[in-house]
């Protein structure tokens, strides 16, 4: 199992949520974060802002479901046709174990 961790604009999240879900991938978590990246902010007048509010969205999947999952949120989180600097990252991680808290059951 993999987990994916999309960190996205916040007025991305809903379509990319509503995506996942219709294409069988309902459950998710989503935090609300901050932070920048290789441009290391933003500079809007003679404000700089160095902390961007972004939505970070956490789901676990099958090995075999990765290329759909990330197909589904680059599609829906990308600015415009060609993307723009801001739009996010994905990343994967390989997951050792899952447990349900309330049965103890292992995911795996």
């Amino acid at each position: 199992m993999l987990m994916v961790k999309a960190i996205i604009r916040p007025e991305k999240v809903n379509c990319v949520l509503s995506e996942l879900c219709d294409a069988g991938f309902p459950a998710v978590t989503k935090y609300d974060v901050v932070g920048r990246g290789k441009q290391r902010g933003v500079k809007v007048g003679e404000v700089f802002y160095d902390e961007i509010p972004k939505e970070m969205l956490m789901l676990v999947i099958n090995d075999e479901d990765k290329d759909d999952v990330i197909k589904i949120i680059m599609k829906n989180a990308k600015t415009g046709e060609k993307g723009a600097f801001g739009d996010g990252k994905i990343f994967i991680v390989p997951v050792e174990a899952a447990y349900t808290i309330s049965s103890g059951s292992n995911e795996l």
